[in-house]
């Protein structure tokens, strides 16, 4: 046999093991670097959310607050009970804005990873 009739021959088995497992390792690299890109776009859309989160908190404290102290300064004088509602109206609607706020992001799918499961899916369905 030939120099050249040897380099045309096809790769034996552990050479084709070889390459499989190098592009395996190849692709599992990439998916590992797109995950890692997306996991870093989650973790800014979810300090947002806690963000939120805990204005909402603040907001629903203040809405308690402003109606016990209302009761204690005011005692009745000026509009008599009917501040007391109107303060307490606004914080707790301010409250339900922002939880209104953070169900949306949640709800959008900001916190979802969708080009890796998608790149995984084709993946699972190429290889099945």
């Amino acid at each position: 046999m030939t120099q050249h009739e040897q380099a045309e021959r096809p790769p034996g088995l552990i050479a084709s093991l070889g390459l499989v497992t190098r592009n395996a390792i190849g692709l599992l690299l990439s998916r590992l670097e797109l995950a890692a890109l997306e996991l870093s776009e989650v973790r800014n859309h979810l300090l947002k959310l806690v963000l939120v989160f805990a204005l909402a908190v603040v907001a629903g404290c203040f809405a308690l607050a402003w109606g016990t102290v209302t009761i204690a300064y005011l005692a009745w004088a000026a509009m008599g009970w009917t501040i007391l509602p109107v303060i307490t109206a606004v914080f707790l609607l301010l409250a339900i804005g922002l939880i209104a706020y953070a169900r949306a992001m949640v709800r959008s799918g900001k916190l979802s990873l969708p080009a890796t499961m998608a790149e995984l899916k084709s993946d699972r369905d190429l290889l099945l």
